[in-house]
This record gives C-alpha cells, structure tokens and sequence, in this order.
C-alpha cells in the first residue's frame, strides 16, 4: 500500500468513506493496482488532476482499467442495488480532460471513442452475474459536474437524451483510458433512483447504505471479472 500523501503532485480524495491510497496485489496471478479513493472534479480538482492516476497506470503498462460508480438510477425498470454496466455514456461535464498538449507517448490527438467500454468483458459478466444471482442490467451513464444532485427536469431531459443512469465521475478517467488503448470496464451501482422518481429527498447516507448492502457481490463480480482480463 502507497498513501496518495507519500506520492509527489497526487491529489487528495476529500469525499467521506473514499480512503487514500494505492493497493497493489495480485488476483488470478495478475498484476493488480487498486486505488481506495478517487478524485472528482467537484472536489475543486482539474481534469487533469483527476486523471493523473490512470495517466501514470498507463505509463506503468496497465492493459485493462475497471472502473466503478456510484450511481442514481434513471431508467424506470432499476431498483436501489442493481448493478450497471455501461455500454456507453454520455459526457455532460461541459469540459473535456483530452483538452491541452497530447501526450504522443500515451495516444492520439484525435481518439476514436466508438467503444469506449469493453463489449468482450461485459458478455463475460453476464454468465458471472446470473450465478451470482446478481441484479444485473446494462446502460448508458450520463455524467454531471455535481456536487448538488440533479433536479426532476434535468432527469426527465437525460431520459430523453437515452440516458439510464447519471453520476459524477467514470467518464474522464474512461475517456483518458481509451486514449491509452486501455481497454475499459465499467460498472454503475444503482444506489438510488434519480430526483423526481421515487418521491424521496436524496442523500450521500442513502448511497452509501446501498453501495454497502451490495458490496459483497460486487466485489465477488469485480474479482472473477479480473480473471478475464
């Protein structure tokens, strides 16, 4: 383990139950790196801040980047616990983290981003999933600034947009890996559904008493995963 304090220039993660540092291991004789802790860009971080970890991954030769959320549900079918994985998203942030000097070593100045996330490491989730007797969905996650929750207006507008779920962070760190010819996996988990839905005010005790509950299988679904990689 490497506190985020011990490693020059790296940001700090200010969000309660986001711990601070980087785990590394092995899983099914692979090479692992884990962070406990994320940045977001409602934490006052630039983009390029949030991103440095999956820059540095990159120069250090990651092939594969999971990447997880939590989320509010918009699509009407998902109940608090459902797991996501995302097919695409959609980058409603109204900044971009590839904006400034290319990094040549790393990618392209102009990358495709028509697969951004791995169709091969979601057909090997579903059977995972099923045995797991996981709840299981797939969909599109349509990412905001934050740090306020959304209103009801703005979520009917990301239905209608072809969203089916909206958070606050993945798609930067997605983007930066696809650059990298990083293939990508990203898992949502529904932890509330979206204002106006249900009725109820939203709140971070909520998100996280879901992200808890369902803790367990996630894992269990990440580390079989990472067998696939």
């Amino acid at each position: 383990e490497i506190s985020y304090n011990d490693i020059p220039n790296f940001p700090i993660s200010t969000v309660k139950g986001h711990n601070s540092k980087i785990i590394f291991g092995k899983i099914f004789g692979l090479d692992i790196c884990v962070m406990a802790g994320r940045f977001h860009f409602y934490e006052g971080y630039a983009l390029d801040q949030v991103v440095l970890p999956i820059r540095i991954m990159a120069h250090l030769g990651i092939k594969t980047l999971f990447v997880t959320n939590a989320a509010g549900g918009i699509k009407k079918s998902f109940v608090p616990g459902t797991l996501m994985m995302l097919t695409d998203h959609i980058n409603f942030m109204g900044t971009y983290p590839l904006i400034g000097p290319n990094d040549d070593a790393l990618g392209p100045r102009f990358p495709d981003m028509s697969t951004v996330y791995s169709e091969r490491l979601r057909a090997a989730a579903r059977p995972i999933a099923n045995n797991l007797d996981i709840h299981f969905a797939e969909g599109v996650y349509l990412a905001c600034t934050g740090p306020s929750y959304e209103t009801p207006a703005e979520i009917g507008m990301f239905r209608t947009l072809g969203a089916d779920a909206v958070g606050m962070s993945t798609v930067p760190e997605a983007i930066v890996a696809n650059h990298a010819c990083i293939e990508v996996c990203g898992i949502s988990c529904i932890t509330n559904l979206a204002a106006g839905m249900s009725g109820e005010a939203l709140s971070h005790e909520e998100v996280t008493e879901t992200a808890n509950r369902v803790r367990d299988s996630f894992a269990s679904l990440l580390e079989q995963l990472i067998g696939h990689a």
